[in-house]
């Protein structure tokens, strides 16, 4: 009897091995063939092998060829030129970067040069375009870090030229960019750097990696400082650098309406008159009162929001910081105050989501009018108390 062989069929990198070098560039030829990916792939390795220098021509020829292309790229075709383009970037941070990362640093800028070029010419409509190269962005800094002071001067002269792009690029990049690095990209930019929106917003982001409050509170123009989001975030920053005095004046600029905040303020509220603010401008107000060791206006703000909104966070926050038992006295009141809230969905929403489902079921049998024409959400309330209160998510219209 022939003894049996022990080669498994299932494709695997140990059982292919068993075909052998020759058998297998057979098979890779034949495939890429058919296969422009695979072919263009086949090459850079084989470039790889050959060195550094081999390499970054080989990828350069490549970008050349994307740089000067002009022809449409259809949704079709998208999905091939962005696993064409991740291939090249992974054998620069991969393989290049290994051996020659000054090479690989200017070969990488190349890479994102690529960008504007593309976005005219590559029907991209979810977006995936955008996503490859911010998800690239981190290996941009990662590698100038490594690739010394004169490699990274082709990225300080990318980011001169193309602010609005290398500005998504840092946001992108998290804590791949740090503080030094910052710094120096902003020692390098001159005064010119900050007279177009984009340049500043470039800059502004550098300030932010670099820690340097003071040059980010430069940048931010009055018209922004008088967004209510945008004077939540400035306090924010100069609380944390306890400069508290200088965030409440943060918070004030945008509570008069005026000719350099009239686009964010949203109508005046007809009880007091006073602007209509957002919720980070809210709760941001808050953690002033709270710098400002306020605590107790601290507390009744808090509470004052989760009333006018039913707010979860704000409850929470108010809970939060009451002394043991107290606090379950505060959530029996909030959830009283819930059940007779004139906002139907609202109250359920939040007493399904904090959960507390006894007190929802309730809300839905006391009040059964609003629960059977509450719509949006009823069908998935009822199937969360159907096992427990099954009056309730009757009433909520349940089907089994």
């Amino acid at each position: 009897m022939a003894r049996q062989s022990r080669i498994s069929t299932r494709l695997s990198a140990s059982s292919l091995v068993h075909l052998g070098a020759p058998r297998l560039a057979d098979l890779l030829i034949e495939a890429g063939a058919g296969n422009a990916n695979l072919k263009r792939r086949l090459r850079l390795e084989l470039a790889a092998e050959a060195g550094p220098a081999v390499l970054a021509l080989e990828i350069d020829k490549r970008l050349t060829a994307l740089a000067a292309a002009r022809t449409r790229v259809s949704w079709r075709k998208r999905g091939e030129l962005i696993e064409d383009l991740q291939a090249h970037h992974r054998m620069i941070v991969e393989r290049l970067a290994q051996d020659a990362p000054a090479a690989a640093l200017a070969v990488l800028v190349r890479w994102f040069d690529l960008y504007p070029g593309l976005a005219a010419r590559v029907k991209d409509t979810k977006g995936e375009l955008v996503v490859a190269f911010e998800k690239a962005a981190p290996d941009l800094f990662t590698l100038a870090e490594t690739a010394g002071e004169t490699a990274a001067r082709d990225l300080t002269d990318a980011l001169r030229r193309r602010p609005q792009d290398y500005g998504r690029w840092i946001a992108a990049a998290g804590d791949a960019l740090g503080p030094d690095l910052a710094r120096s990209f902003l020692a390098s930019l001159d005064a010119a750097s900050r007279r177009t929106p984009a340049g500043r917003n470039l800059v502004r982001r550098l300030a932010d990696r670099a820690q340097d409050l003071d040059l980010w509170l430069s940048l931010v123009t009055p018209e922004q400082a008088g967004s209510p989001d945008i004077a939540a975030e400035i306090a924010r920053r100069l609380l944390a650098a306890g400069r508290v005095a200088e965030a409440r004046a943060a918070l004030e600029a945008a509570l008069s309406p005026s000719s350099m905040n009239r686009r964010w303020t949203f109508g005046r509220n007809p009880r007091d008159g006073a602007p209509r603010l957002t919720p980070a401008w809210e709760a941001a107000s808050i953690d002033l009162l709270d710098a400002e060791g306020r605590r107790d206006e601290a507390q009744a703000l808090r509470w004052d929001l989760f009333e006018r909104d039913l707010s979860a966070s704000a409850l929470r926050d108010y809970l939060a910081r009451l002394p043991d038992f107290d606090d379950v006295e505060a959530l029996d009141r909030a959830f009283a105050y819930a059940a007779v809230h004139p906002d139907f969905e609202a109250a359920m929403n939040l007493l399904m989501d904090w959960p507390a489902h006894r007190e929802a079921a309730s809300l839905a049998l006391a009040r059964p009018r609003e629960a059977r024409a509450a719509r949006s959400m009823a069908a998935d309330w009822a199937s969360r108390l159907v096992q427990r209160f099954p009056d309730a998510a009757h009433i909520l219209g349940y089907q089994a």
